[in-house]
């Protein structure tokens, strides 16, 4: 059940039209937590859904993805992405199988990314259940995906492809433009009009010195914005995170073991290869074999040639950094990787080691004090990387709980997340306008820093919404 947020007092006039009926915002997901997204704009009887993220982490979340959406999915108007990391968009086929028939809007990259890590994600969760069902390891007989292949093919239908930087009218009374985040490929923040009022919804921002998809657009005025705040307390490190990465490869190519490198294999997973192919040019690094063992992430590199109006690198420049590693392809190539004894650098999905080939790899290196392992990100509360960086002396894997002798590096330099103080530079680049700020899609503590500098440095009243609470917009 919904609850109504308090009233939102600004300088500016929020006297209704005669016959305009106030606007609403729910946060049905991303509240509280870093995933999830499932934002709800209502106006004049038309619901637009921005995002409809799976949640991931912590037990308790992950149970949220089980249960009904807690809204209708046929009454909705239409759905938009801000981009395609399944925390956005993973439980669109979800939504399709409770029975919405709508639009769903993105952009035209995000939608050929999307379908990529979708089926990807339905094939996951298949082998995941049948696995847990041969070795009984579950305790629900028998274990089920959320969703398959076929209920991702029956979503993947209703996707619309919108430009960048134009108005799209998509229902009466509302339309809504794409400006660039640079967070992955063909990720955006979303501008809508419903009525007099505007709204933004960030989605995910990235860096400003982002080496292949560069700055975000400047937001300009507006007069809400839900913005995300997963790095609302910290800030990026000053030293150079290639430098650093190179170091721990050096040292564990000295001892003689293996680097693996859990990344997202959508922007992740390429920001590595780019950066490693720099690093070997420039034998910062000697020139080691390299393995992306990912079929997601090999489908996603891909699609960097076909988007090149999505990003910086010229044709030649995709053809060298991508070339820097082995493509892994098949099953069996890649349990062969297991097998070898020489120094290497595999980059396996997923990047918070929640699943995928990253594990079998992981129950493999572990254990043995010559490997490294190195997350180049953010970590969700609860998710595996997150307990390793935390330093946990075990942890489990296939049922198995494992000793970690190998070395647990975190390198932050690596994400595609702004910091805090990006956030409040993109923020501040409306001018002061907005009437008010939501923060979402951050850890507790995280989204409260940075509600309290918005606050105060930047003069905006500004609010972390709890799940399931609504806002009126005047």
């Amino acid at each position: 059940m919904s609850t109504t947020g308090k009233s939102i007092h600004s300088s500016k006039s929020t006297t209704l039209a005669k016959g305009q009926i106030p606007a609403t915002l729910d946060f049905f997901g991303a509240a509280g937590t870093v995933t999830g997204s499932k934002t709800l704009l209502t106006h004049n009887g038309h619901r637009l859904l921005v995002d409809c993220g799976l949640f991931q982490g912590h037990k308790n979340l992950r149970q949220l993805n089980w249960i009904d959406l807690p809204f209708e999915p046929k009454r909705l108007s239409a759905v938009v992405l801000t981009h395609a990391h399944l925390d956005h968009a993973g439980a669109l086929p979800l939504l399709v199988k409770q029975g919405f028939r709508g639009p769903i809007y993105a952009s035209a990259a995000s939608i050929d990314v999307a379908i990529v890590l979708l089926l990807d994600s339905a094939k996951l969760q298949q082998e995941e259940a049948n696995y847990a069902n041969r070795h009984n390891t579950t305790k629900h007989h028998p274990a089920k995906p959320l969703y398959d292949v076929a209920d991702v093919e029956a979503t993947v239908k209703f996707f619309k492809p919108l430009s960048f930087g134009d108005w799209h009218n998509i229902l009466p009374d509302i339309s809504i433009k794409l400006q660039r985040a640079s967070h992955i490929l063909g990720a955006a923040f979303v501008r809508v009009h419903a009525g007099e009022r505007e709204v933004v919804f960030s989605g995910d921002l990235g860096r400003a010195q982002a080496p292949i998809l560069g700055a975000p657009e400047t937001l300009g005025p507006v007069d809400y914005v839900v913005m995300e705040s997963t790095y609302g307390d910290r800030h990026h490190r000053v030293e150079e995170p290639k430098a650093l990465l190179a170091s721990i490869i050096n040292a564990t190519v000295k001892r003689g073991g293996a680097v693996l490198i859990p990344a997202f294999a959508v922007g992740r997973a390429q920001v590595l290869m780019h950066a490693i192919h720099d690093m070997i040019e420039s034998k910062q690094i000697p020139r080691l074999p390299v393995f992306l063992d990912s079929p997601m992430a090999v489908n996603v590199t891909k699609l960097y040639q076909k988007h090149h109006e999505d990003h910086q690198l010229s044709a030649k420049q995709i053809k060298a950094v991508f070339e820097v590693a082995q493509l892994v392809d098949t099953v069996e190539a890649s349990k062969a990787l297991n097998a070898l004894k020489y120094p290497r650098i595999i980059i396996s999905a997923s990047g918070m080691a929640t699943g995928g080939r990253v594990l079998h790899h992981m129950r493999t290196l572990i254990s043995d004090h010559r490997n490294a392992i190195v997350f180049g990100g953010f970590q969700a509360a609860g998710t595996r990387g997150a307990r390793l960086v935390a330093g946990e002396p075990t942890i489990r894997v296939f049922g198995q709980d494992l000793e970690v002798r190998a070395e647990i590096h975190s390198i932050e330099g690596f994400s595609a997340h702004a910091d805090a103080d990006q956030l409040l530079d993109w923020l501040d680049s409306a001018g002061g306008s907005p009437r008010q700020v939501f923060l979402n899609h951050g850890e507790p503590t995280a989204a409260d820093t940075l509600r309290q500098r918005v606050a105060h440095e930047l003069g905006l009243p500004c609010q972390v919404p709890l799940l399931g609470q609504q806002f009126p917009l005047a």
